[in-house]
């Protein structure tokens, strides 16, 4: 469907010419090329933007727009071909003898707007070609140690496959003569001058025709469940893309199938938080572990490892291992893993324990909440 002038421009209908101009500078110096060099949608963006300009800022051109739609630029903006084009679609209201139309060959009006063949000669409808089968799309849900290790996925997957009793053709037996057309592929539309020949819609213009497949129903295709293995790589987060050539939809008349794309979506982990390719996890450690400092054994994703806690470490402090976080979906290296302490005091404190907690006290150098202002 082509672009409406008007809303490219971003005007009403029945915009001024004044207004139509100034539309069109204002975007014009936003999408300019000179102003966005490199950016190809910006490009493509002033492109549309000096087509619909070249026709509304031009009121014979506009007119015909305003009339025909996208068929006026098919028509060339002619005047004569508009006419014989509307006395067309009037349906035998054919010009008058004294008339400039009068004259005009209509199958070259129709072959411009209908389209031509590569030699250039007057469209004609072909049967139908090969054509790829359409892309599949499907979400998956993979936890977070998945995401970060990869893994496999065996999936069912509802897909149309090609008919094997008719071999994706959607037809069966040998095709005979189109009793529409006669096997001429064209049919005749119209009365009088304005009679126009068509492609015949019972054969698409091969002039042949064949039963329907019962299988397929004449689609060719048929709905299938089928089990596809996938490697789902390290690295994917919600909304990673996996793509597996070959796996959609299968082609129609003999056309390559289509692709099959997972979308992926990470479940939340419940000890440790991801931030792009860094995770992050709490570490609990006793008071002496954070007063004395301590080697403690610590898991990741890749196997435990022992990490060393600073003496006199505080609550809140990250301790980071490099290159323990999520390996790049594209390209290499991997982020890394942040250690954050957590403090803990014995949940049931004995009378020596409160005792020691007690001799604490007197070791803090002045008031701990000091600092704090809101």
């Amino acid at each position: 469907m082509a672009e409406d002038y008007y809303r490219v421009l971003g005007v009403a209908r029945g915009a001024s010419q004044d207004e139509i101009k100034k539309a069109y500078r204002k975007l014009a110096r936003k999408h300019h090329p000179d102003v966005n060099q490199g950016n190809k949608a910006a490009e493509e963006k002033f492109k549309q933007l000096s087509g619909a300009f070249e026709v509304l800022s031009d009121p014979k051109k506009r007119a015909m727009y305003d009339e025909f739609g996208e068929d006026a630029a098919k028509l060339g903006f002619d005047p004569k071909k508009a006419e014989a084009y509307r006395a067309y679609r009037e349906q035998g209201a054919a010009p008058s003898a004294g008339s400039e139309g009068a004259n005009f060959d209509f199958g070259d009006i129709f072959g411009d707007i209908f389209g031509r063949n590569t030699d250039g000669g007057p469209f004609r409808a072909r049967a139908a070609g090969p054509s790829r089968g359409e892309d599949l799309h499907t979400r998956v849900r993979v936890s977070l140690r998945e995401a970060v290790t990869g893994t496999e996925r065996t999936l069912a997957i509802d897909r149309p496959v090609e008919c094997k009793k008719c071999h994706g053709s959607g037809h069966i037996g040998k095709p005979k003569t189109c009793p529409t057309c006669a096997g001429s592929g064209r049919i005749k539309q119209g009365r009088g001058p304005l009679s126009l020949s068509t492609p015949c819609p019972n054969c698409g213009g091969s002039g042949k025709v064949a039963a329907a497949c019962d299988v397929c129903g004449g689609s060719g295709v048929v709905e299938t469940t089928a089990r596809v293995t996938v490697k789902i790589p390290p690295g994917v987060q919600n909304g990673s893309q996996v793509r597996l050539p070959g796996q959609g939809a299968a082609g129609t008349h003999g056309g390559p199938p289509g692709d099959l794309y997972l979308e992926t979506e990470v479940e939340p982990h419940p000890l440790v938080r991801r931030d792009g390719d860094d995770l992050t996890m709490e570490l609990p450690v006793t008071v002496p572990e954070a007063m004395s400092g301590a080697e403690v054994r610590v898991p990741t994703f890749s196997g435990n490892v022992t990490v060393s806690v600073p003496a006199g470490s505080q609550a809140g402090r990250k301790l980071r291992l490099k290159g323990q976080g999520v390996p790049a979906l594209k390209g290499s290296g991997r982020g890394d893993l942040y250690l954050e302490l957590k403090i803990l005091v014995p949940e049931r404190p004995t009378a020596e324990a409160k005792a020691a907690a007690d001799a604490l006290g007197p070791l803090y150098r002045g008031d701990v909440r000091s600092g704090l202002h809101l």
